[in-house]
């Protein structure tokens, strides 16, 4: 039932504040691994798990959500989600080891995963149908400025208090949400017979899309096929996706009801939400990752840069929603979407090792009216058909599918860029021999540069030496990096086309009734 006046707004400030939470406690962690290897003396591949609980977990609860909300009522399964989450946060900031933090995070993941469906589903509700538009682009802000906001927040705590506030300020928030949701938030009126639950279900969405994000996550680290669990998980994988999918075509009462499927709107919606997770998670993974690692930047100032994309984000995400709901094709703003983004990536991959900070701004300005101009025809489009006895399923599903394609686009880019930078280094070695000029002029300039500070020859030498091995992993980075950007852009451009796979009528179906 749709809400208006004050409590309107209320409802939208609550379920914006938890998905907040939840998505960016999806990137905040990052770049406090170090402190957190230090303090509990864990090694790179245990704080790992620290990622891959949280996604897993995450994973996991979206395409359930509907069900446990109808099972429990939504109001108390959102609260008690936000509860969880919380106190989860308390116990992650008091780990003395880092398993107990993977096992709190996992928790944390627990409760988070059902905020972002439940949200959505509660905003299509709370706005009138004609508004749904407007509720896409408001439940947008959350989930595409929270990536970004995520490393400028936990820089900043990093650098300036300790890696435990990165939890403990979920803490207050959380209690507030919770107030506000209890307050606030009513059952909804369009709830599905859950009597029966479906164990079996279960225990295979478990296996199946557990295995497959752990496979995403860790794969790359652990050399992909040549690790024997990462073969076995792979296998648990695809075997319990596809009994997953057998049994609920096949039983009454489905954990996750796939029959919503057959709207042809909802799933090919889907596959455009996976497209613009890959694109968006692998363009916030390889970004910064750019920034510190090639062009000296600190995780706060990297951060810092990529505030302004997430502010024209905050601009277009209304405008957005407005044109949707006067009617103007989503189609059309999609593409502009990705045409955006395809420039974004593009002006990108001409970057080169004198780059600063006033070169990103407007790619990054592109970038952040690409994703407005993007998510909300996405999500509204896939959404669109949608009845609201299954709308918690739809969103679950749907933001299930932007979590795989973001662990996708950072699987694969992770790996792209570990395989290309030893290309680049193999070919730029080529290059260094005595018969090549140019590196005999580098390399005699480096050398009498450390005799003239008072090195002996030998001695120049081998610096010499070190210092073309810098420049040589600074070009090869480089080019990779300009590669990703490059891949990324086109792969978005070559979506475009793809877009008539959404035949829509003429008024654009967020106006429908979806009783």
């Amino acid at each position: 039932m749709a809400e208006s006046g004050a409590r309107k707004w209320i409802i939208t400030v609550t379920v914006i504040l938890a998905s907040l939470l939840e998505v960016v406690d999806t990137t905040v962690l990052n770049v406090s691994l170090p402190q957190i290897m230090g303090n509990l003396g864990a090694t790179l591949e245990e704080v790992g798990w620290l990622i891959t609980a949280y996604a897993v977990a995450n994973v996991i609860i979206l395409p359930m959500a509907g069900w446990l909300a109808a099972k429990f009522g939504r109001r108390n399964y959102f609260a008690f989600s936000i509860f969880l989450f919380t106190i989860a946060s308390f116990a992650c900031g008091n780990s003395t080891n880092i398993w107990e933090l993977v096992f709190f995070r996992f928790m944390q993941g627990i409760g988070g995963g059902a905020l972002l469906s439940l949200s959505q589903a509660i905003l299509f509700e709370t706005f009138k149908p004609e508004e749904r538009g407007m509720a896409t682009a408001i439940f947008g802000l959350g989930v595409v400025i929270g990536p970004t906001l995520g490393p400028t927040i936990g820089g900043y705590i990093t650098d300036n208090f300790s890696w435990p506030w990165i939890f403990y300020i979920n803490i207050p928030l959380g209690i507030l949400a919770i107030i506000m949701t209890l307050t606030f938030i009513k059952d909804s009126v369009h709830n599905r017979n859950v009597d029966t639950v479906d164990y079996l279900g279960i225990l295979l969405l478990i296996i199946g899309i557990g295995s497959l994000q752990v496979v995403l996550e860790r794969g790359e680290s652990e050399d992909w096929f040549d690790t024997t669990y990462i073969i076995v998980l792979a296998v648990l994988s695809a075997i319990g996706l596809i009994s997953f999918v057998w049994r609920e075509l096949t039983t009454e009462h489905p954990i996750v009801d796939i029959r919503i499927l057959k709207d042809r709107s909802l799933s090919v919606g889907m596959i455009f939400t996976f497209i613009l997770g890959f694109g968006m998670y692998a363009s916030v993974f390889v970004f910064p990752i750019f920034c510190q690692n090639l062009l000296g930047m600190t995780a706060q100032q990297t951060g810092e840069l990529m505030i302004p994309s997430g502010l024209i984000t905050i601009f277009v995400m209304p405008l957005v929603g407005t044109l949707l709901k006067k009617g103007f094709p989503p189609q059309i703003m999609a593409a502009f979407g990705f045409i955006m983004f395809f420039t974004f990536t593009s002006m990108l991959s001409k970057a080169n090792l004198s780059s600063g900070a006033d070169d990103f701004y407007i790619p990054l300005l592109f970038r952040g009216i690409g994703l407005g101009f993007l998510f909300v025809p996405l999500t509204s489009m896939a959404l669109s058909n949608v009845k609201m006895h299954d709308m918690a399923q739809g969103t679950g599903l749907n933001n299930m599918m932007r979590q795989l394609g973001g662990s996708f686009g950072i699987a694969l880019m992770t790996t792209f860029i570990q395989n290309r930078m030893v290309f680049h280094r193999i070919n730029l070695l080529d290059n260094i021999t005595q018969y090549n000029t140019p590196f005999n002029e580098r390399f005699s300039m480096y050398t009498n540069n450390f005799l003239s500070k008072g090195f002996p020859l030998e001695e120049a030498h081998r610096l010499a030496n070190r210092a073309m091995e810098g420049i040589v992993y600074k070009q090869s980075t480089l080019l990779t990096y300009t590669e990703c950007f490059y891949i990324v852009g086109v792969f978005f451009l070559c979506c475009v086309p793809l877009l008539v796979l959404q035949i829509r009528k003429k008024k654009t179906a967020i106006i429908l009734d979806a009783h």
